[in-house]
C-alpha cells in the first residue's frame, strides 16, 4: 500500500508529561480514518504534531509520495504541501456571504495586492459553486455565514478547506453540537471526501464513527492500543478496560 503520512517512533512530554509515546501510525493517499481514545490520549497533540504546532522529542514524519520530512517545515509550509485542519469550533467570516467565504479559501496565488484587486474568474465561481454543491449549501451562497446553523458552518468551514485541494484533511469532533439530519450530511460529506483526499476524523461519538464505516486506531497514553474496523476494537479487553468501560 503506498502511504501518504507515516509517523513513526514519535514521542513528546510537556513538562515530564508524555503526551505521545513512541507513537506509529500510517495513512494512504485516500483513506477514511477514525482516531478515538479516553481524554489525554494524545489525539489533539498527534494532530498538532502532523500541522507543525508542536514539534516531537524524537521520531520521524514522513510526507507524500517524494518522502518528505513535515519536522523540516513550518506550519505555512505544511499547509502548503497539503494538510488542511478543522477544528473543533469553525472559524469562518460571519460577515461575508457563504460565496465569499469559499472564494477566499480558494488556493489561487494570493499577494496582499492580489486580494485587494481580486476579481473572482468564471472557473472561480464555477468551483465555488461545485463545493457549495457538494457541502450542502447551494441555496444558502449569498447568505451571511453568521446567520447559519452550526452545523451548516462545520460544512461550510470543511468546504473553505476542500477549496485547498488538500491532500489530507484533519477533522476534529465534527458531530459535536449537530442534529441527527446534520450528523447524517457530515458523514456523507467525509466519506465523499475521503474518495480522492486522505481524512483523519477524531471523534468522541460511536455511533457517529460507526456510520462512516472506516478503519479506526485507539490511542491511550499517546501510544496506539489497536486499530481495526469499529467492531474488532470495541471488542478489545485492552479497548475497553481503558476507554468504553468508564
Amino acid at each position: 500500500m503506498t502511504t501518504l503520512l507515516e509517523v513513526s517512533g514519535v514521542s513528546v512530554s510537556f513538562d515530564g508529561f508524555r503526551a505521545i509515546n513512541n507513537l506509529s501510525f500510517q495513512i494512504g493517499p485516500a483513506e477514511l480514518r477514525a482516531i478515538i481514545g479516553p481524554n489525554g490520549a494524545g489525539k489533539t497533540t498527534f494532530m498538532d504534531i502532523i500541522t507543525g504546532k508542536t514539534r516531537p522529542d524524537e521520531g520521524r514524519v514522513i510526507w507524500g509520495d517524494l518522502s518528505r520530512s513535515l519536522l523540516s517545515m513550518s506550519e505555512a509550509q505544511i499547509a502548503q504541501a497539503g494538510v488542511g485542519r478543522k477544528f473543533q469550533k469553525p472559524t469562518v467570516f460571519e460577515d461575508q456571504s457563504v460565496e465569499e467565504n469559499l472564494l477566499m479559501a480558494l488556493s489561487n496565488p494570493r499577494g496582499p495586492l492580489a486580494v485587494l484587486f481580486y476579481k473572482p474568474a468564471k472557473a472561480d465561481l464555477a468551483r465555488v459553486a461545485e463545493l457549495a454543491d457538494e457541502i450542502g449549501l447551494r441555496a444558502q451562497l449569498f447568505r451571511k455565514a453568521g446567520e447559519l446553523s452550526h452545523g451548516q458552518k462545520q460544512w461550510l468551514e470543511i468546504g473553505m478547506l476542500l477549496a485547498q485541494d488538500p491532500k489530507l484533511l484533519l477533522v476534529d469532533e465534527p458531530a459535536a453540537g449537530m442534529t441527527p439530519e446534520e450528523r447524517e450530511h457530515t458523514t456523507q460529506l467525509l466519506v465523499e471526501a475521503a474518495k480522492t483526499r486522505a481524512v483523519v476524523v477524531v471523534e468522541h461519538d460511536m455511533e457517529f464513527i460507526r456510520r462512516l464505516g472506516c478503519r479506526v486506531t485507539v490511542l491511550h497514553e499517546g501510544s496506539v492500543l489497536a486499530e481495526g474496523s469499529l467492531d474488532h476494537v470495541t471488542s478489545n479487553q485492552d479497548v475497553i478496560d481503558v476507554y468504553l468501560g468508564r
